[in-house]
This record gives C-alpha cells, structure tokens and sequence, in this order.
C-alpha cells in the first residue's frame, strides 16, 4: 500500500493547484497531510495563495479523492516517486514545474548516467528508422537509456531498436498508466519493462490522452535527457516543442539531416540552420560532442589503483561506490561532514580523476 503518498496524490487532484502551488503549500506548511489541515489565516500568507484556492482545499476530502489511485497503484504494482524521494529523477528535480509526482511502471533507475531521448515524426521514412536503428545500435556501447514517447513512428522505432539491442528503454506518457496509447504498442510496452525499462507519467490513472497532455509530456522528456536526438520531424509538432524545451533546459540538442525536399526532414534541417541543433551523421557525434568514451570505464579502474587518497577521500568514495551517486546536500547529512569541507574534497577528487560532478550537485564515483 502506498498511503505515504495519500496527501500528495489528493493534493495534485485538488483543482486550482499545478505542480509548482503544490511544492510551495508543502514547503510552507511542512508536509502534505499538513496543507490540508493548515488554518485560513497562515495559508493566506504564502505567496500567491487566494481565497478561491483556500475554497478548493476546503472543499475535497483526501482519502476520498485519493482513494481509487492508492487500489490501482497497489494492484498494478505501480512505483510512486515524490519529488522529495531519493529516487525521483534529479534532472527533473531542477526543472521548477517538476511534477509532484511521477507514477512509474517497471524496475529502472531513472538516475542512471547517459539519458538520451530519441524522438520525431510518427509518420517516418525507411530513412529515418534506417537513422534510429544505426543511432541506438551506435550508442548501445555507452549503456545509456533511451527515452522517447511511446507514439508512432520515430517514437517506437527508438523503443523497438533499444529492446532489440538490449538497451533500457523508457517511454513517457501523455496519460495514465491504466491504458497504452496507441494501443498498438501494447506488447512493444511489456517488452520494454521485462526488458529492463519502463513507462513513465505523472498522470493519475483514468487520464486520458488528450491533446494538451503531451507537451507537458515533451517537457518531461526534454527534462529527463541529457542528448536530445530528432531524427525525422516537419517544420512543426511534438519534436520540434521537445527541442525547444531542451534548448531552454540547456541540454544538448542533435538533428539528423535529411534533402532539403524532404517533408520529414523540413524540422531538423530547420533547427540546424538556426543553430537549435548540432548536426549529426551517427552515433559517434555524439560520442564526440559528449566526450563519451566506451573504454573510459576500463581504463579508469587502472589509473586508480595509482591514484592515492586521503582517508577522508577513501571514505567518501566508498560512500559514492555503495550509493551509486550522492546528493552533496544528503552526504553531508549522512557522513556528518562539513559542507565546505566535503566541497572541497569533491573537488580534489574530481581534479584527482576519482569522481565526476552531475547537475543537481550530485556526484558519482568513477569506477
């Protein structure tokens, strides 16, 4: 039973209130359970909330609303990541409308390194799956995870080529987790998550997939990728928003070319000529721009057997090496180290070769 995540799961289906109200009622009030509880006079203090959002809590009975989300989850055996969960995607995390909450079918760590979003059209050329096949089979060295849309076209392409090549795969959906949308892609769906991947929403169940969910999807998967890949897309449509996202996330934006006459082909050409977009031929582009190396991980167990540390250095990679990647802000708690103390060792180790900062002032061991 997930009844942890009750007040949180009522609070996003309380009207009025998106993602980002949501985060701010719980850091003002201390917890979920506590926003619905708060007096009228101290929730009237919190920046921008009204009357009319005051009246929307009022007005909803928790367990009542939460009641048939909490029976699906436990009977689908769905994993609830919170924002505030260890698990819940860090990239995401700095992205100021995260969702409260992620629901997500299958066993995957959605913090693993290399995220790369392969997406486009969904009515694709041999050309471009040609593309995506080549691109997933070329990456496949890096063990990267492949996220895309679970759509048509580009989009299942990418998660039948990363199956095929047994590469993680995550799909993100525009709708909950009790359908598949198209529902062709059922099996390509159960194939992912026996596969290793998984689907991934922050919908509710009963959501259906209507036209206004799946920019917010592409958000998601802008948010979530470290390499933005569009294959074959016209000058307008999901893509296209997806790269847009990713340019205004900072992440790293490639475009297979295609003939100028191309329809499929009128988007990427568009944003490598506007410089949204690096132009790419395979896979070792990104390799490249990346600085990816597929014999990195080998040759770094060799070069630190040499390197010596300080018992304090060894410690903290001992930590890093059992925890897969830490949080500077949660080592510090958990090591009882100094946050200027710990800082300062990171950034030894790192010049040292013995550790690798991520975004979110996360750190993971090079093994």
């Amino acid at each position: 039973m997930k009844d942890k995540y009750l007040y949180e799961i009522a609070l996003g289906k309380v009207p009025l209130i998106g993602p980002v109200m949501a985060k701010t009622l719980i850091s003002y009030c201390g917890g979920a359970e506590a926003v619905f509880s708060e007096n009228r006079s101290k929730l009237l203090k919190i920046p921008n909330v009204g009357e009319k959002i005051i009246s929307s809590l009022r007005t909803v009975n928790p367990q009542e609303i939460a009641a048939a989300e909490l029976a699906f989850i436990d009977k689908h055996k769905i994993n609830v990541l919170s924002y505030l969960d260890d698990a819940y995607p860090q990239r995401l995390l700095q992205q100021e409308d995260a969702p409260l909450l992620l629901f997500l079918k299958g066993d995957v760590d959605l913090n693993r390194p290399k995220h790369i979003a392969i997406i486009g059209t969904r009515k694709p050329t041999e050309y471009g799956k040609m593309q995506v096949d080549q691109l997933v089979k070329g990456l496949s060295v890096f063990e990267p995870t492949i996220i895309s849309g679970l759509a048509y076209g580009i989009d299942t392409a990418a998660h039948k080529s990363s199956v095929s090549q047994q590469v993680s795969t995550i799909g993100i959906l525009g709708h909950g987790l009790d359908r598949i949308y198209p529902a062709q892609n059922r099996k390509l769906a159960s194939d992912m998550i026996h596969h290793g991947g998984g689907l991934l929403t922050e919908f509710p169940s009963g959501t259906n997939p209507d036209a206004q969910n799946f920019p917010m999807r592409n958000r998601i998967i802008a948010a979530l990728s470290d390499v933005i890949i569009v294959v074959e897309s016209g000058e307008r449509g999901g893509s296209i928003i997806t790269a847009e996202y990713g340019n205004a996330y900072h992440k790293d934006v490639f475009a297979v070319p295609g003939r100028l006459t191309d329809e499929m082909s009128k988007g990427c050409n568009r944003l490598i000529k506007q410089h949204k977009a690096a132009l790419i031929e395979s896979a070792a582009d990104v390799a490249y721009i990346m600085r990816w190396d597929a014999s990195a991980t080998a040759q770094s167990v060799q070069q630190s057997l040499f390197i010596e540390m300080t018992d304090q250095e060894q410690r903290i990679y001992d930590y890093l090496t059992e925890h897969s990647e830490g949080r500077l802000d949660k080592m510090h708690i958990d090591m009882d180290l100094a946050l200027s103390t710990l800082s300062t060792s990171l950034l030894e180790m790192e010049f040292k070769g013995l550790v690798k900062s991520l975004p979110g002032k996360r750190y993971m061991p090079i093994k």
